[in-house]
């Protein structure tokens, strides 16, 4: 079946989201102190790298929303990517990246191949301009990098990192259909078939 390019995106999004919440209800076991212990990574420990991922994508999405509304960059947004840890509370990290994950869903949902080419501009210290599918492409790949990250951390503790690449084939609904119903999704929803 082809499929528009827009609509492969969206996949991306829901992907993104479903592999968020999958991570969570692993990472989510931890004690405070195993998710904040030293551990060999890009950034120092599990907290640290789950609030890189949120903080970015608070960045990236009031970009991708800004320009969507037709508003202007707002020079502030460049604080979202750098606080550290705006998060302490693994519970407020959850609910924080499956909100921020809907949005990106929401946003998704309204493109169009026609409008992938649209100018967003990123409020960094000296302004960046691209395409709506590049910034898009990069913070999916952006979310997989640090989210890999975690689940290679979780191999160091007492939890089982979770299978992460069962989504895209249509052979293995079976083995997302939990996490589908528990995110109230179908597999007519994200496929359309």
């Amino acid at each position: 079946m082809n499929q528009p390019l827009s609509h492969h995106l969206l996949t991306m999004a829901y992907q993104n989201a479903w592999a968020n919440h999958r991570l969570a209800k692993a990472w989510g076991q931890l004690s405070a102190a195993e998710l904040t212990a030293p551990r060999v990574s890009f950034f120092p420990s599990i907290r640290a790298t789950l609030n890189h991922i949120l903080t970015c994508d608070w960045f990236y999405m009031d970009a991708l929303e800004r320009e969507l509304r037709g508003d202007e960059p707002h020079p502030d947004c460049y604080v979202f990517f750098t606080r550290d840890e705006p998060f302490t509370s693994g519970s407020d990290l959850k609910h924080e990246q499956a909100h921020v994950d809907r949005r990106l869903i929401a946003y998704c949902e309204q493109l169009r191949d026609a409008d992938l080419g649209r100018v967003v501009t990123i409020a960094r210290e000296t302004p960046q301009h691209d395409s709506r599918l590049r910034m898009l492409s990069h913070l999916f790949e952006h979310q997989i990098h640090h989210r890999g990250q975690v689940h290679a951390m979780l191999s160091g503790t007492s939890v089982e990192p979770p299978q992460l690449d069962e989504f895209f084939c249509a052979g293995e609904s079976g083995l997302r259909s939990a996490d589908f119903a528990e995110l109230g999704w179908t597999e007519t929803l994200i496929w359309g078939v």
